[in-house]
Formats: C-alpha cells, structure tokens, sequence
C-alpha cells in the first residue's frame, strides 16, 4: 500500500475516533448545564480543556474552584468546542479533516463509508450553536454520536481486510490511548482540587467510557475512585479500557508486518510491548498511578511518531531525508 494511502487511512481513523470523544464529553456536560451545580458544571469545562492541552477562549475569569464562575460563559465553550473550525480539537474540525483524507483516498474508502461520514459532516457544517442551543443541544450531540459510530460499523461491515483495515484500526486505537489517557490524568489531577465533586466527577467519566454499568455490576452502585481508575486503565472486557486499546494496538501492528523502515518497525514492536507490560505489570503494584499514566501517554506518543516513520514517513535509502516526498 502506497505510504499516502496508509497515512491517509490512519488519519481519517484518528480524527473519527477524536470526534466520538468530543461528542461523548459535550454530550455529557450539556446535560449537566440544566441543572447541576455551579462547581460540577465548571469541573466539566476544565476536564475538557485540560484533556485537549487548550485553554478555553476568552480564558479563565475566576482565580479557583472557589469561584461561583471562573470559566467564561458555557454557550462560548460549547461552540468553540463544537462549531469552530480554527480550533483543531472541535468536533466540526474533526469531522472536515476526517473527511478530507477520505476523500484523498476515495478508493480505499468504501461508498457506504463515505456515505456515513459525508453525512455526518454535512449535519454539522451549516448549522450554528443557535440552532440547537434552546431546544435541545443533549439531543444534537447524541444523534451525533449515533451517527459517528454508524461510520464505524460500516467501516467495519465493508472495509476489505488489507493492510489499509489494519491502519484504520491502528488509528482509532492510538487515538484511543492517547484520549483516553489524558482523560484519566486530568481527572486524577483535577480531583484534588475538586474533592467535594468524586462521587459525580467519576460517575460522569464512568459514562464517558460507557461503562457505568459494568462497574456497578463489578463493584456496587457506590463510587470509589480507585476501583473506577483500575476498571477503566486495567479491565479488557470494557471495550475502550486503556490495557484492551493498548493490546488491540499491538495486534494490529503485528498484522501489517514490518515496513520499509525495518530498523523502526523492530523499535516500534518493543515500544508497544512495553506500553502493554507498563498497564499489565507495573500498575497493579505501583502507588504513583498518576506518574504510570503520564508514561502512558509519553510512550503513546512515541509509539505514534515511530509509526509515522515506520510506515509513512520512512526515508528511501541513498535519498537525502530532506528529498524524500
């Protein structure tokens, strides 16, 4: 497969899975803006900015937790987070570039797939916040969802099973661990400051996973954090827990085989087994959770940029790197 086509594939894959994440946390947090305390809604605005590495536009207006408003006002953060294009991380942004690489490699996409994903970004590009924020913008953001994992089942359902469906699951699976991981960090670290907000700040990341239900039945209906942290970090059988995405990773990548860069597809196998040992081994006996996840997402990265040059960014021997593309 052409280096073009397979980056293209990863990426399309990547900003999807990005987009699911927004919509899920955007969903979640107009809900709470009907009727949850100030403090909830303000620890809501901050897991999400925090997650993306962005500060919200117009900034922070209060000094701390304390503050009955310190972010600016939520009809602002909601449309920047979800209609601006300029802003990389909104769900508009994802959806256009998802849909941008797919059309670059229209003959690897199926036309159901298309189809799906065409639709999705034509539901949201020529709307405004306006549109939907007085009737029912929890609505909007779950038929959204409905819509971006519709694309999903259908690239699942029609994708022929070469190596472009391997670099496709590569893509939502990377983007999974990284997302999901910077989650779980800003939450871990946002909880000091917010103690007071545990049972619902946990209860709201449990849903964010969808996996309320699977911890209530592990556990009980009562919120402890650290058993929250290790279902989501350690237990495979939620299907976007941090130790199944990284295991799926890890399987994909020993489906595509080594690429043209042999000396980094060695390198990148031993990095991903590494991530896995990390979950696998070390963080059932480590008290430093938060420092384990902060490798986590280190070594996540890594694994991306030893991708990149394994399989779409390698350099042709005898070619000055600078001449290659």
């Amino acid at each position: 497969m052409l280096s073009s086509s397979a980056n293209g594939i990863y990426w399309m894959a990547r900003y999807m899975e990005r987009a699911s994440f927004m919509c899920r946390l955007l969903h979640i947090q107009s809900e709470a803006l009907v009727d949850r305390p100030i403090a909830e809604i303000e620890f809501g605005w901050r897991r999400i900015y925090t997650a993306i590495d962005r500060s919200p536009l117009g900034g922070i207006q209060g000094a701390g937790p304390e503050d009955d408003y310190t972010l600016v006002d939520a009809f602002l953060l909601t449309d920047e987070l979800t209609f601006v294009r300029d802003n990389p991380e909104s769900i508009l942004s994802c959806l256009e570039r998802g849909r941008e690489n797919a059309r670059q490699i229209r003959n690897c996409v199926s036309e159901q797939m298309w189809t799906a994903l065409n639709t999705e970004f034509l539901r949201i590009r020529d709307i405004k916040l306006t549109d939907i924020w007085l009737t029912s913008p929890g609505s909007f953001y779950a038929e959204l969802l409905a819509g971006i994992d519709r694309f999903t089942g259908v690239a699942t359902a029609t994708m022929y099973r070469d190596e472009g469906w391997h670099f496709f699951r590569v893509g939502q699976f990377i983007e999974r661990v990284q997302f999901s991981c910077s989650l779980l960090l800003t939450q871990t670290r946002l909880e000091l400051q917010y103690g007071e907000l545990a049972e619902a700040s946990w209860r709201s990341l449990l849903r964010i996973f969808h996996a309320s239900g699977a911890y209530d039945r592990t556990y009980s209906i009562e919120i402890q954090p650290e058993l929250v942290l290790d279902l989501l970090v350690t237990d495979r059988r939620i299907p976007e827990s941090l130790l199944r995405s990284v295991d799926r990773t890890t399987q994909e990548l020993s489906s595509l085989g080594d690429g043209p860069n042999t000396a980094t597809s060695g390198a990148l196998r031993r990095l991903a087994g590494r991530l896995g040992a990390l979950l696998r081994y070390d963080w059932p006996d480590r008290d430093d959770r938060e420092e384990v996840l902060r490798q986590v997402l280190i070594y996540s990265r890594q694994l991306h940029d030893r991708l990149s040059e394994t399989y779409f960014d390698y350099a042709i021997q005898g070619v000055p790197r600078s001449d290659v593309r």
